[in-house]
């Protein structure tokens, strides 16, 4: 599975963002979605995940309310729109694919795929 994912850029603190990351090869339906981000100097931290038929989700703490993942499996997309967007949220945010029903979605070994990353800033 190739995952690529697109939507980052540059946005004033408040303003929203939509990620999207497509797949390609694989079946897409047989694998659970989750979006990751990256800051610098920092540890790479779950941001949300989605189950393959999309109706069941998770966030981290600091995202909830704010972002929400979604899918298409038409389309073979994720989603993560974003908003009220703060500085800390500045990061290089990727899209990864794992097998249905391997626990926890904050497991980062777990997934399988990987996409590249987007960059995500936003400013004060």
């Amino acid at each position: 599975v190739q995952l690529q994912a697109s939507g980052g850029g540059l946005v004033q603190a408040g303003g929203s963002l939509r990620l999207s990351c497509a797949a390609s090869g694989g079946t897409f339906t047989s694998y659970a979605m989750g979006w990751f981000r990256q800051a610098p100097g920092k540890e790479r931290e779950f941001v949300a995940g989605i189950s393959w038929r999309g109706g069941n989700t998770d966030y981290a703490d600091s995202v909830k309310g704010r972002f929400t993942i979604s899918r298409d499996n038409a389309e073979k997309t994720v989603h993560l729109q974003m908003n009220s967007l703060k500085p800390e949220d500045t990061a290089v945010y990727s899209c990864a694919a794992r097998a249905s029903g391997s626990g926890s979605y904050y497991d980062i070994p777990t997934y399988l795929y990987w996409g590249q990353g987007t960059l995500v800033t936003v400013s004060s």
